[in-house]
């Protein structure tokens, strides 16, 4: 799985701090740090070199832990960053939203695809669908994948659907309906109820309208 690192970039001294050695330059200097998985890192330091890191394990392939045996610098900025929100901690990665490719942490078992809060859909949301600019209303959002579930009336997967087949079939399915129901003499016509299922990846979430709740 793809994940991303931070910016190589210092990081800020806290005012009135007296950091010193290691602790210092872990601040002080333009680092970069990727999630791996499985409590590893990688860092990329000021001078180029990368360096593997076991958090969780205490160690870094750095010759300062290596022939020291000291807490170094990159195992030193990992934990700042974690703490600092720049960095996921052990068990989850860095990914990008699908949609608008800001960074997110997730679980490093999630298979996505990914969403950041804004783009994250939930039952009553608005989408629109990505093929026709339909409106549509979210009403379930599933775990199962799109290659998993049949259309009986097509004889075919989600995935399998004509207007789907662009789409990646791991991804999980959604249910939504037409907003506009239609109403005859003797009430709402339960076709134009009907609930429609896509790949996620084919719609597209809306703002919510200001004024709505």
């Amino acid at each position: 799985m793809n994940t991303t690192a931070s910016p190589k970039t210092p990081l800020p001294v806290p005012s009135g701090d007296r950091l010193e050695g290691r602790s210092r330059r872990a601040r002080t200097e333009p680092m970069s740090v990727l999630p791996l998985g499985d409590g590893l890192y990688e860092v990329e330091s000021a001078s180029e070199q990368t360096y593997l890191v076991d958090l969780e394990g205490g160690r870094c392939t750095c010759p300062d832990h290596v022939f020291r045996g000291v807490r170094c610098k990159h195992i030193r900025r990992i934990a700042i960053e974690i703490t600092d929100g720049r960095t996921p901690p052990p068990g989850e990665i860095t990914v990008p939203c699908h949609d608008c490719k800001t960074t997110v942490f997730v679980d490093e078992t999630d298979p996505g695809p990914f969403y950041c809060e804004t783009h994250t859909i939930w039952p009553g949301d608005t989408v629109v669908d990505r093929e026709t600019g339909d409106r549509l209303t979210v009403v379930d959002v599933s775990v199962l994948r799109a290659d998993a579930v049949r259309i009986g009336a097509a004889d075919c997967t989600v995935a399998e659907y004509g207007t789907n087949e662009s789409y990646n079939p791991d991804v999980p399915v959604v249910g939504a309906v037409y907003p506009h129901a239609t109403v005859a003499r003797h009430g709402v016509v339960p076709e134009s109820l009907k609930v429609y299922v896509f790949p996620r990846t084919r719609l597209e979430k809306q703002p919510a309208r200001l004024g709505s709740s």
